[in-house]
């Protein structure tokens, strides 16, 4: 049995609290909303994951210390956009000898463009720090519904230790050493479920879809290689894995995003609609510059782009997708 720090009261993070109470573990998460913690703590509920009834081995609280003292372990489950702030608020109380700090958010930080992970180690140098990712909904997980993930981590010891911690015959982990591969991949396709949840709504089929994959999949990959990841790392659990789940899921909220903006709503009113951070909208920002940094050909980053800040109409952007110059595939 061990006691696990949660950091982050959504979906995930309930669902993977969860998992771990299920296997015999004690959960503490912790919450920024005190209605989110009563919910937990009082009603056994989460209201992002109405079917589900929150078992006694896991409480919410508002205070961080709280939280982390005793931990064996922290699990982040924050948005991407949030993450850094929470973390120097919560550095003080980490036992970096003792309590590795597994990111299990997908994304990337806008202002500068790095990894969660490379976040979480700028803001505690000496900390042991890990991901944890793959194609998972927070509504299936929560129900023991079985799932593989990958615990990637550039130290040996926080891998396996997390593979360890998670499996059981509901999860399935496997490990790996590229964490830039395995958070890159997870937080780019995000943009690709984006595009597939537009392309239902502008009436696009079976064909349309199967290209999208596969060609977001290619850009994702150029671009993963040019940071330093692994190209295989894309075609595997946290690559081609995610990116099938999260764009053919009625639960993935980029997805719903997506298909809200084809209907031809705002971003403002898109955001009201989903109630939920949409993670895709920041990695496209994030993957724009990116491209450019790094020199990167993603048209269909280009495009997506396009239609979100600079008013291009998506039925054009799909034209202009299909009516660029001939080449081989690659």
């Amino acid at each position: 049995m061990s006691n696990i720090a949660i950091i982050g009261s959504g979906s995930w993070g309930v669902a993977l609290g969860m998992h771990l109470a299920s296997i015999g573990n004690n959960v503490k998460i912790w919450s920024f909303e005190k209605e989110e913690a009563d919910l937990i703590n009082n009603e056994k509920k989460c209201k992002f994951l109405p079917k589900i009834t929150i078992p006694d081995k896991i409480v919410c609280s508002l205070d961080y210390k709280d939280v982390i003292d005793g931990a064996d372990i922290i699990l982040h489950v924050t948005p991407s956009k949030f993450t850094r702030n929470i973390v120097r608020d919560y550095k003080q109380y980490v036992d970096v000898n003792k309590q590795p700090i597994i990111v299990c958010s997908k994304g990337l930080e806008l202002s500068t463009l790095k990894i969660l992970t490379d976040v979480v180690k700028e803001e505690i140098p000496n900390a042991r720090v890990g991901a944890l990712s793959g194609p998972s909904h927070a509504e299936e997980v929560s129900v023991g519904i079985p799932t593989v993930l990958v615990s990637a981590s550039e130290d040996e010891y926080v891998r396996n230790y997390v593979q360890d911690l998670f499996m059981n015959e509901n999860m399935r982990v496997y490990t790996s050493d590229d964490v830039i591969g395995v958070e890159y991949g997870s937080a780019l396709k995000n943009i690709i479920a984006f595009c597939a949840g537009a392309a239902i709504s502008l009436g696009c089929g079976d064909n349309t879809y199967a290209a999208l994959l596969t060609r977001g999949l290619a850009e994702i990959a150029r671009l993963g290689e040019k940071v330093g990841a692994k190209r295989e790392t894309f075609y595997g659990l946290t690559g081609l894995g995610d990116l099938i789940v999260t764009c053919g899921s009625e639960h993935s909220r980029n997805r719903k995003a997506g298909k809200l903006v084809g209907q031809g709503l705002s971003l403002d009113e898109v955001k009201k609609e989903v109630g939920m951070v949409i993670e895709s909208i920041d990695n496209i920002e994030a993957a724009h510059k990116l491209k450019d940094v790094y020199d990167v050909e993603m048209p269909i980053v280009d495009e997506v782009y396009n239609v979100l800040y600079n008013n291009e109409n998506p039925k054009d952007a799909i034209q202009k997708l299909m009516l660029r110059d001939k080449k081989p595939e690659m």
